[in-house]
């Protein structure tokens, strides 16, 4: 099973303005399917609390900062995201959560399978059982 981890992206410096970017399986490990992104976050309010069957995630701070905790069942680990330059690879079966949303923050989130409401695993009991 893959673990979570920081991928830093390819990163063109340029006095007019800098560029990142990210193609498909050349920079994450896998083909892209979904596309979304999280904004306007009220303070103190957190996303996620939940895990995918098959869904893996690459997540970007875009602008601003965030937390994203991440759960394997024994141990809890927080990666601050806070450059457009790197981001977090979460594979499936990793309890995930965002919070500490900066003012303005903006998320982006690519996935590898489009949306399916049934690939949600939202009992932490159910998500400890599949860990297994």
């Amino acid at each position: 099973m893959q673990k979570p981890q920081i991928i830093d992206l390819p990163k063109i410096l340029d006095k007019r303005g800098n560029l990142s970017f990210f193609e498909n399986d050349n920079q994450i490990p896998f083909r892209i399917k979904r596309t979304y992104w999280i904004y306007d976050v009220p303070g103190g309010e957190f996303r996620g609390g939940h895990a995918y069957k098959k869904n893996e995630e690459f997540i970007i701070a875009l602008s601003g900062s965030f937390d994203v905790i991440i759960d394997d069942g024994k141990e809890k680990n927080t990666y601050n995201l806070n450059r457009s330059y790197y981001g977090l690879y979460v594979p499936k079966l990793y309890w995930r959560e965002i919070n500490n949303f900066s003012t303005n923050s903006l998320a982006l989130i690519v996935s590898n399978v489009e949306y399916n409401k049934n690939d949600y695993i939202l009992n932490y009991t159910e998500f400890l059982s599949l860990r297994k």
